[in-house]
């Protein structure tokens, strides 16, 4: 098992705006990188103050030239908004610029607002997935590429610009539906699975429908990988405990509006209203991994036992929390609730290992 960092790039009372969220990421990404962190995650979504990563490639892509070991990963992709011609180049591209450490996320996005601007279909994303994928897969892995489907027709074409890591990268993929799955395992795609602010118990369960899904697409369901994430804030402060909770709650808040179309926007900027039936702040801050190295890993080493976990993302830098203390969550995390976590479950390398199946 490995850790990843996500950088959601969410814009909310940052005192350098936009650039100051960039300044911020930077900050966290190299930090990452010296702790040991083998992922850093750059979010896409548009239009509004969710998150200014309105184009991972491109984040992943300028964080490259900051950076020499941790891999770049488009998380995600949201290949219904894009040609895939175009795409599948940058992809590449940008496996070249880094020298072979980008990382692949794709999935099937979930904001109709932001379909709905660029006059694409938010009701038929998956099928439009699957088109655009088996462009994606000819471009990467073959070079070349020829398509015809309903949503899409590509003439045959020769591609100059591919990846380093061939066939392709390693591929993430965050859309549970059956075929998706099916089509990605060709190429070892791993489901990254997450809950928000719901955390643990919500996890388990969406890593069981997960499961389902890949077995429904005709996959071993003993042996699917899984990426989990989660919110995680180290501090031994029970106020700074309920002010990351805050923040996490903001995050949550927004996602319920984004994903209901639900929304009241002054300008750009989203007015997050409570959720329906919004819990407690506490219940955030119990929901996710907030606390004191000792309580953070072992909330962690329960996920690891239950879901044996090959890659683990952590959200530090969630909901604009200043860059500062968000920082300090991360330096903690990797000098005291990685050694705690090692010392239950013994070393990380041999954690996500495929189940074995008994013999009948």
């Amino acid at each position: 098992m490995h850790f990843g960092i996500f950088n959601l790039m969410g814009l909310r009372d940052n005192p350098g705006g936009v650039a100051g969220v960039i300044d911020d990421t930077r900050s966290m990404v190299t930090l990452a990188e010296d702790i040991g962190f083998e992922i850093a995650w750059f979010a896409e979504h548009h239009f509004t103050n969710y998150s200014v990563s309105v184009s991972p490639l491109m984040v992943a892509a300028h964080m490259a030239g900051h950076t020499s070991r941790i891999r770049l990963g488009a998380g995600v992709v949201v290949l219904p908004l894009y040609h895939p011609l175009r795409v599948a180049q940058e992809i590449g591209l940008l496996d070249q610029i880094s020298g072979g450490r980008a990382v692949l996320g794709v999935g099937t996005g979930y904001q109709a607002y932001e379909f709905e601007r660029y006059g694409a279909e938010v009701a038929k994303k998956t099928e439009i997935f699957l088109e655009y994928w088996s462009v994606v897969e000819q471009v990467l892995a073959e070079g070349r590429v020829a398509f015809e489907g309903k949503h899409i027709t590509v003439p045959e074409t020769a591609i100059t610009v591919r990846p380093v890591q061939q066939p392709m990268p390693p591929v993430y993929c965050t859309s549970p539906h059956p075929p998706i799955l099916k089509a990605l395992s060709k190429w070892g795609g791993v489901p990254f699975i997450t809950a928000g602010w719901r955390g643990s118990e919500a996890l388990f369960g969406i890593a069981e429908q997960v499961r389902a899904s890949w077995v429904q697409g005709g996959l071993d369901g003993p042996t699917m990988p899984v990426a989990l994430q989660q919110y995680i804030h180290v501090t031994d402060s029970a106020s700074e405990a309920l002010e990351a909770a805050e923040r996490a709650r903001y995050v949550g808040r927004m996602v319920h509006g984004l994903r209901s179309n639900v929304l009241t926007l002054n300008g750009s900027f989203v007015e997050a209203a409570p959720i329906p039936d919004e819990p407690p702040l506490e219940t955030f801050r119990d929901n996710l991994l907030i606390g004191d190295p000792h309580h953070v890993a072992e909330r962690l080493v329960s996920e690891i036992r239950r879901l044996n976990p090959q890659h683990y993302n952590c959200f530090f830098q969630f909901g604009d929390m200043p860059v500062a203390r968000a920082r300090r969550a991360l330096e903690r995390f990797g000098a005291e609730v990685l050694p705690l976590v090692e010392r239950e479950v013994g070393p990380l390398s041999a954690i996500g290992k495929p189940v074995p199946v008994a013999a009948e």
